[in-house]
């Protein structure tokens, strides 16, 4: 069965994303295994495509950590963070957007739900650099903006605090 094979290698991005788009992430994800290169050209050929696809940023982002170039990473993170902000029509500000969390519903959509999965990525990279201080506030933050943990951070919380207690 050929067919199996690309179904067992497809990633599921959002529904509501480009197919130009998917189709450039897929053929990225297939070649990461085994060309980075190639795979880092096209998910810069997705991103370039639409950069205003969400995917795009999280495919690059989860890219390079998994390639331990964390500060690429962070720079698609924030990136990512500011599109979707501009998405939502919210602030990119994660400080601000707890100063004024009260106006915004962060559980509304795509974008404000691709925000707290982003800024919990943004806490893990900040773990990662060795910016522990940063990493706790975003944690701190993200404890009041994403309530019901849709997020997942609590698992980052979690391994935070393990580095916490270790030392």
């Amino acid at each position: 069965m050929a067919g199996m094979g690309l179904i067992d290698e497809a990633v599921m991005f959002s529904p509501n994303m480009p197919e130009s788009v998917n189709a450039l992430l897929q053929s990225a994800v297939i070649a990461s295994r085994n060309d980075k290169v190639k795979a880092e050209a096209l998910f810069m050929q997705a991103f370039d495509l639409d950069s205003h696809c969400l995917q795009s940023y999280f495919a690059l982002y989860k890219f390079y950590f998994y390639q331990a170039r964390l500060k690429e990473s962070e720079h698609f993170i924030i990136a990512g963070l500011e599109e979707a902000a501009r998405q939502g029509g919210f602030p990119s500000d994660f400080h601000r957007l707890y100063r004024e969390q009260s106006k915004w519903d962060l559980y509304a959509n795509e974008a404000t739900l691709f925000y707290l999965y982003t800024l919990k990525a943004l806490a893990f990279i900040k773990l990662r650099l060795d910016q522990k201080t940063q990493a706790h506030t975003i944690l701190d933050i993200m404890l009041e903006l994403d309530p019901e943990d849709r997020s997942g951070a609590s698992v980052i919380m979690d391994l935070a605090k393990g580095l916490k207690e270790d030392k």
